[in-house]
């Protein structure tokens, strides 16, 4: 199970029932590249899995599987990692680019193998999962998507940051999502985008959004052993009013889109689709998950429509 608020389809208004399927993957796929903090080689394989099974990854190196459950976040620093609680030692980083293809395409139910520690980076996007996810092939299977409704706002907020879960406008059937960022770097600056997420616009406005940092903080994270893996190739890197890619950005806003892309993906670790608003200023991968949290912190907060709910229950 997971987020798939950018993958629910049909008209239906809010407090009503309507099945509408789940999907998963025809056949298997697979890609090897490097990982962008730890430097290291990955194969990753993405694989069929049993309706209502969810996405779950797999370390097939130490033969632990974790499900794509935000309880199971186990640190928030410069990306999201999941951990086995019972096997610490069990850890897989950077899961959400994958996850936000994964849910940007509608995909509720996956395997993901990676015999290492952390997902392949690649070009920095989400837009080469998304391009093996359509070869691999999504179909629709027998049993229906499980939903989540937001049926009151819930806000975290650090400072003058924040992320909010809304309820659904009259009208909107989905999942919308609004985001500003600002950032004292003035290639960057303030930035805001506002898009309803489909399976058509997560690909079109979101997929090839790249992940960034600024060139005076690569030599502090290499020392923390941190961006081993980093080049101008998996990422955009930033010197004050300058993009330091010779090829420069792929969209002028190309950061808050990533920023975007980045909260579909933390928020697919919710455990079934989202139906609802998000709207966020200056979040990251700590609030998203923190959102999460919050959400199912109180069961008043959504009304889940499904087969049979999961246990969504926040861990402290």
């Amino acid at each position: 199970m997971m987020y798939a608020a950018a993958q629910f389809h049909g008209h239906v208004a809010p407090g009503q029932d309507v099945p509408v399927p789940r999907r998963g993957l025809r056949a298997a796929i697979s890609c090897r590249g490097v990982g962008l903090h730890g430097g290291q080689e990955v194969n990753l394989r993405f694989a069929a899995a049993e309706p209502g099974s969810g996405i779950r990854f797999r370390r097939t190196d130490l033969g632990v599987t974790i499900p794509a459950r935000h309880d199971l976040v186990a640190d928030t620093r410069l990306c999201t990692v999941l951990a086995d609680p019972a096997r610490p030692e069990a850890r897989i980083g950077t899961v959400e680019h994958v996850m936000a293809a994964l849910a940007g395409l509608g995909v509720d139910d996956a395997l993901v193998e990676v015999d290492g520690p952390e997902i392949p980076i690649l070009d920095g996007s989400a837009a080469e999962f998304v391009f093996l996810l359509n070869c691999a092939g999504i179909v629709e299977t027998g049993l229906p998507r499980d939903i989540i409704e937001i049926r009151r706002p819930v806000r975290v907020s650090d400072g003058s940051a924040f992320a909010e879960l809304r309820p659904a406008a009259q009208g909107e059937y989905g999942f919308s999502a609004a985001l500003q960022i600002d950032f004292p770097a003035r290639a960057i600056g303030r930035q805001a985008l506002s898009l309803e997420i489909t399976p058509e616009s997560f690909a079109a406005e979101l997929a090839r959004a790249r992940t960034f940092t600024m060139k005076q903080d690569i030599d502090r994270l290499r020392e923390a052993g941190l961006a081993l893996g980093g080049t101008l190739a998996n990422a955009v890197v930033v010197d004050g009013d300058e993009v330091i890619n010779p090829e420069g950005l792929r969209s002028p806003d190309e950061f808050v889109r990533h920023k975007l892309l980045d909260v579909v993906g933390d928020l697919a670790l919710a455990g079934a689709a989202i139906r609802g608003r998000f709207v966020g200023a200056r979040t990251g991968h700590r609030l998203n998950n923190l959102l999460l949290r919050a959400l199912f912190a109180d069961r008043a907060n959504y009304r889940f429509a499904g087969v049979a709910e999961p246990d969504l229950a926040a861990v402290a």
